[in-house]
C-alpha cells in the first residue's frame, strides 16, 4: 500500500577524473586516484544513462548480477570506500592551500532529484557545484539509499522480508547522512544548495524508508493472520513516520523553497498547502523564488489508505467484541474521510475505489446486523474511539567500510 516513489534516485553528476586534478607523490597514489576515477565513471555512465554495453556484459562485469538495480547498488558499493579512505587522507592535509586549489578543480557536480529548480528548468537538468570531498561522499551516499529503496521494491513481490529488511538498512544509510556526514558538510555549503544534502530531508527520506518498511512488515502479519487489533495499531504507525517526517519539512520554514513541488506533494496531507517555485524568470532560464501553493496528492493517498485500513481493523476488533454500533460509526466516519482523499492518478485511484468498496461493504453487513440483532445507537464522531499506533521498525544502522590505503600528494 506504499506509494511507490522513484524521484529520488534519478541524480545525475558530471564527469571527474581525480588523477587529472590532484598530483600524486607516488606510482601507488597515482594509481588510486585512477581507480577512483575508474569506480565512479561506472556510476556516471549509469545515472547518466550514458553507457553503451550490453545487457550481457554488464551482467558479466558484474559477477553474473542479473538486476540493473544490483549491479547499480554494487557500483556505488565499490566506489564509496575508495572515496572514504580519500576524505580521510585529505582533512590530513586540508589546511594546504593547494589541496584546496586541487579540490576545486574536481568541479564536483551534481544534479537535485529533489529540487524544484531541477524540473522546472528550460535549460536542461540544474547542476550545483560545492567543492568538498564531503558533497561527493553526501550525493552517492543519499543515491545509495536511492537504490537500495528500489531494490527493495523489486524484491517484494518475492521476499517480504528482505524488502523490509533493504527499506531498513536504505534508512539506516539517510540516518548516517543526516548525523554524520552533513553536519561536517555543512561549513562548505553554499546558498545555493540541493535539498539531498540538507540533514531535514535526509531525515525525511529515513522516516520514508522506515514506513515503507513498516509497510512491507504488515503485509506479513496480514498473511499471518495477526488479530485485527495490533494490525490496526500498526497501520497506524505508517501514518504516524509520515506525519513525522512531514512535520519534519514544515519546521525547516524557508529553507525547502526549492524543494520539488511533487517530494512535498510526497510528505504532506491533501489539507495542507506548501511553498514551491514555479514562477520563471526567463532570463536566466531558472524559476525565480516566487511561492505558490498547491494541493497534495501522493502521500496523503498513502496515509489515507492506511489509516483507513486501520480502521477497517479497529471496527472489526469492536464487532467481535460486542460493540457493532460503535464498529458501524467507525466505519462511517472513515468512509467520509476517505472518500475526501481521492488522488487524480488513476492507478492510485483504482487502489483507493477497491479500498473503499471492500470497506463499504463491511459497512453495509455491519449495519444490516446492527440493525436486525443488536439495534445499538451509532455514536457521534466526537465518542468514536481514537485510532492509536504502534511502531515495530527501526533503522539498520549504516557502518562505512574504508579501504585503507595511503594516499601522498605533492603538496
Amino acid at each position: 500500500m506504499m506509494l511507490c516513489f522513484e524521484d529520488p534516485a534519478k541524480l545525475k553528476t558530471k564527469k571527474i577524473v581525480f588523477e587529472d586534478a590532484y598530483v600524486a607523490r607516488d606510482s601507488g597514489t597515482l594509481e588510486q586516484l585512477k581507480e577512483l576515477s575508474s569506480k565512479r565513471r561506472l556510476i556516471e555512465e549509469s545515472i547518466n544513462e550514458s553507457s553503451f554495453i550490453t545487457d550481457a556484459i554488464a551482467r558479466e562485469i558484474s559477477g553474473g548480477l542479473t538486476s540493473p538495480c544490483e549491479q547499480d547498488l554494487q557500483k556505488v558499493e565499490q566506489y564509496l570506500p575508495l572515496l572514504e579512505n580519500l576524505v580521510v587522507h585529505y582533512d590530513l592535509v586540508s589546511n594546504n592551500r593547494q589541496m584546496v586549489v586541487w579540490t576545486t578543480e574536481l568541479k564536483i557536480r551534481w544534479t537535485s532529484a529533489l529540487s524544484g529548480s531541477s524540473f522546472f528548468n528550460l535549460l536542461g537538468p540544474k547542476y550545483f557545484q560545492i567543492d568538498s570531498l564531503r558533497f561527493e561522499l553526501c550525493m552517492n551516499l543519499f543515491l545509495y539509499g536511492a537504490i537500495l529503496r528500489e531494490r527493495a521494491l523489486e524484491v517484494l513481490s518475492a521476499d517480504l522480508v528482505q524488502s523490509a529488511s533493504i527499506f531498513r538498512k536504505a534508512a539506516g544509510v539517510y540516518q548516517y547522512l543526516a548525523h554524520d556526514v552533513i553536519p561536517s558538510l555543512r561549513p562548505a555549503l553554499t546558498a545555493e544548495r540541493p535539498p539531498e544534502s540538507t540533514i531535514p530531508v535526509s531525515t525525511v527520506m529515513s522516516l520514508i524508508c522506515l514506513a515503507e518498511a513498516q509497510a512491507v512488515t504488515i503485509r506479513k502479519a496480514e498473511e499471518k493472520g495477526n488479530t485485527g487489533g495490533l494490525l490496526a495499531k500498526l497501520h497506524y504507525g505508517v501514518v504516524q513516520f509520515l506525519d513525522e517526517a512531514t512535520g519534519i519539512l514544515y519546521s525547516m520554514n524557508g529553507e525547502y523553497k526549492d524543494i520539488s513541488s511533487r517530494f512535498l506533494t510526497l510528505l504532506t496531507s491533501s489539507s495542507e498547502k506548501v511553498p514551491c517555485l514555479v514562477h520563471w524568470d526567463f532570463t536566466s532560464g531558472h524559476p525565480s523564488k516566487y511561492e505558490c501553493f498547491f494541493q497534495v496528492d501522493f502521500i496523503s493517498s498513502c496515509k489515507a489508505l492506511h489509516e483507513l485500513r486501520s480502521q477497517r481493523y479497529l471496527a472489526e476488533g469492536l464487532r467481535i467484541a460486542g460493540q457493532v454500533g460503535v464498529a458501524v460509526g467507525v466505519l462511517q466516519y472513515a468512509l467520509v474521510i476517505v472518500k475526501k482523499k481521492v488522488p487524480g492518478e488513476e492507478s492510485w485511484r483504482v487502489a483507493f475505489r477497491k479500498e473503499i468498496d471492500d470497506a463499504a461493504d463491511m459497512l453495509r453487513k455491519y449495519e444490516h446486523e446492527n440493525e436486525f440483532v443488536w439495534r445499538e445507537k451509532i455514536p457521534t464522531v466526537d465518542e468514536l474511539p481514537l485510532l492509536e499506533g504502534k511502531k515495530i521498525v527501526n533503522f539498520i544502522p549504516y557502518h562505512p567500510e574504508r579501504w585503507e590505503r595511503a594516499l601522498v600528494f605533492n603538496i
